[in-house]
């Protein structure tokens, strides 16, 4: 065990590895029990958040106790075959996940930019 803590400690992960893993192309139907059944099995895990309205279906966050957990589990699940779809396993990133809310935020502060100016985009 401790070669295991030494060896951990002395290797460096790419900088998008954290301990949240987003989860695409999950079956419908999947339930948080079976999540704990296929991800529990590379290490403890924290939390499991499984998407339940129309645009997040099919997707879900894992979060892991330990960095070294969830890269094992991004390594062995991703392109895994659960009931005939296979999982796609990244690394949460949060600039990645919001960055679409900023495109609508800016264009609907463009929308009310033109309304307030009297620009229409149509040409006369």
């Amino acid at each position: 065990m401790a070669m295991l803590q030494q060896r951990r400690q002395n290797v460096r992960l790419p900088p998008e590895v954290n301990r949240v893993l987003y989860i695409r192309n999950l079956p419908y139907k999947i339930t948080a029990e079976e999540m704990y059944d296929i991800f529990g099995k590379y290490g403890a895990i924290r939390q499991i958040r499984v998407g339940n309205t129309p645009e997040t279906k099919g997707t879900a966050f894992v979060v892991y106790e330990d960095i070294f957990d969830a890269k094992n589990a991004c390594d062995h699940l991703s392109g895994f075959n659960v009931c005939n779809r296979y999982l796609v396993v990244l690394y949460y990133q949060a600039n990645k996940a919001f960055k679409r809310v900023d495109v609508d935020k800016k264009k609907e502060e463009i929308e009310k930019m033109k309304t307030k100016f009297g620009l229409n985009d149509e040409k006369k």
